[in-house]
């Protein structure tokens, strides 16, 4: 699976690596490309997953999102733990 801003790849990984999450996929960090990525100062805090860091990519602004250090009881509800994982959303397309 890819992650594509464009003709730009973010994250590429095998799809049994990843995490579905309420419909988002989330990638592995060793499988993002850090270096596209910027902190967002935007505020989020998921009432069963916990505090979020969104990141702008290639200037647009919280395209995609991670969970640092999800809730316990996140990781349980998941069964896996998707600490660091990261997600994408808005113009980022994410496929085969």
């Amino acid at each position: 699976m890819r992650a594509r801003l464009g003709d730009t790849v973010i994250a590429e990984a095998d799809e049994d690596d990843l995490i579905s999450i309420e419909g988002n996929w989330y990638f592995p960090p060793d499988s993002v490309a850090w270096e596209l990525l910027e902190k967002s100062p935007t505020p989020y805090t998921c009432a069963w997953k916990g505090n979020c860091q969104y990141y702008t990519v290639d200037g647009h602004t919280d395209n995609a999102f991670a969970y640092p250090d999800p809730l316990p009881s996140a990781i349980d509800r998941v069964g896996k733990d998707f600490s660091g994982y990261v997600a994408f959303w808005q113009d980022v397309q994410v496929g085969r």
